[in-house]
C-alpha cells in the first residue's frame, strides 16, 4: 500500500519514575518529518457502533509515537485516518497544520504483512511507487540502490518474496515505503508475527533508520518493549471507543538495544516505564471483560469466592 528523532537529553536518574500524564503537544527537534493532529476526532460506523470517541493526539516532526492498548481499541483506526484512507465522523485530522484529504505520497504504510507483489522482484518492488510518481528510469535505479543498502538487501535485489525470508520481506516493506521520502511512516504492527530474535533486529533496523531519514513514525503495537525501544512517547488507547487513556515520555539514550534487549532487567527506568504502561492496560483490558461478560464475572483476587457460577466445572 502507498499511501504513499528528537534530540535525547540526558537520561533520569534509575529510580525516577516514569512520567504519565493527559497528551499534551510536545515540540519536537526541526528535521523532515511532518506533524500531525487528531482533533476533536470520533468516528463511528453504521449502525452506532462508536471506534473513536473524543481523541485528540499530536505528533511533532521527526517524533516517533507508539500507541498501545487492548485490541479493539482503535489503534489502527488511528493510522487509517492518518494515512487517509477513512475519515473521522467529527473533529479533525491534520498534517502539517493542513486537513488530510486522502492517501499521498507524504505518508507511508507498512502492515503486519509485508504486501509485496508476489510477481515482482523486490528491486522491481521497490520501484514500483517511483514508478507511479513518474521518477526517470536513472531516478528509480538510484533510489532503489540507496534503499538497498539502507535495509542490507543489496544481494537479493532480483529474488522474488517467495525466496526471502519473513524479516527479508518486511525490510523490503520499509525500503518500499521509504522510496517517495515520505514525510511520515505509519506501522500497524509489522513484527507481530516474526519470532523474537527477528522482532529484535527489526526494531533495531527501524530505529537506525527513522534516526538517519529524520521521518516522523507513528507505530501500533502490543509489545510493550518494543514500544518503550522505538518510542519517544507512548500513548495508551483505552477500551471501545477508543480514547486516549494516559501518555508516557520514554527519556532514555539512543540507541536502546542494551537497554530494552537481553539486557532489559538490568535497565531499571526501561522496566519501570513497561511496568507501568502495563498496568494501564491490564486495567483497561479488565475493564473490556466486566463489559462483554454476563453477571458471574468477578475479580480474580476476590477472596470471598465471588458467584459460584465461576467455579462450576473446577476439577475436571
Amino acid at each position: 500500500m502507498f499511501v504513499t528523532s528528537k534530540s535525547f537529553g540526558a537520561p533520569a536518574l534509575a529510580d525516577a519514575e516514569p512520567r504519565v500524564r493527559p497528551v499534551e503537544s510536545r515540540p519536537g527537534p526541526s528535521s523532515s518529518g511532518a506533524s500531525a493532529a487528531l482533533e476533536g476526532v470520533s468516528l463511528e460506523y453504521e449502525g452506532g457502533t462508536t471506534i473513536l470517541e473524543d481523541v485528540s493526539i499530536s505528533v511533532a516532526p521527526g517524533e516517533a509515537l507508539c500507541l498501545v492498548g487492548p485490541s479493539g481499541g482503535g489503534k489502527s483506526t488511528i493510522l487509517n485516518l492518518l494515512a487517509g484512507l477513512a475519515k473521522p465522523t467529527r473533529g479533525r485530522v491534520l498534517f502539517d497544520g493542513a486537513p488530510i484529504q486522502g492517501p499521498g505520497p507524504e505518508r507511508a504504510v507498512v502492515f503486519q504483512d509485508a504486501a509485496l507483489f508476489p510477481w515482482l522482484t523486490l528491486e522491481k518492488n521497490i520501484a514500483f511507487p517511483l514508478e507511479v510518481a513518474g521518477a526517470s528510469h536513472a531516478e528509480r535505479v538510484e533510489r532503489v540502490d540507496e534503499l538497498l543498502r539502507l535495509v542490507h538487501l543489496s544481494r537479493f535485489r532480483t529474488a522474488y518474496p517467495h525466496e526471502l525470508s519473513g524479516g527479508m520481506r518486511q525490510r523490503g516493506a520499509i525500503a518500499r515505503a521509504l522510496a517517495t521520502r515520505p514525510r511520515m511512516i505509519l506501522f500497524d504492527e509489522p513484527f507481530a508475527a516474526l519470532d523474537g530474535q527477528m522482532r529484535e533486529l527489526l526494531q533495531g533496523e527501524v530505529e537506525r533508520i527513522i534516526s538517519a531519514t529524520r521521518t516522523t513514525m507513528v507505530f501500533v503495537t502490543h509489545a510493550l518493549d518494543e514500544a518503550v525501544r522505538l518510542g519517544d512517547r507512548v500513548v495508551l488507547i483505552g477500551t471501545r471507543p477508543g480514547r486516549v487513556s494516559a501518555e508516557v515520555h520514554v527519556d532514555l539514550p539512543r540507541p536502546r538495544r542494551g537497554a530494552i534487549g537481553e539486557a532489559a532487567v538490568e535497565d531499571v527506568r526501561a522496566v519501570r516505564i513497561a511496568q507501568r504502561i502495563a498496568e494501564e492496560i491490564r486495567a483497561e483490558v479488565d475493564k473490556v471483560a466486566r463489559e462483554e461478560a454476563d453477571g458471574a464475572w468477578g475479580n480474580t483476587n476476590r477472596t470471598d469466592g465471588g458467584d459460584p457460577r465461576r467455579h462450576l466445572g473446577r476439577g475436571i
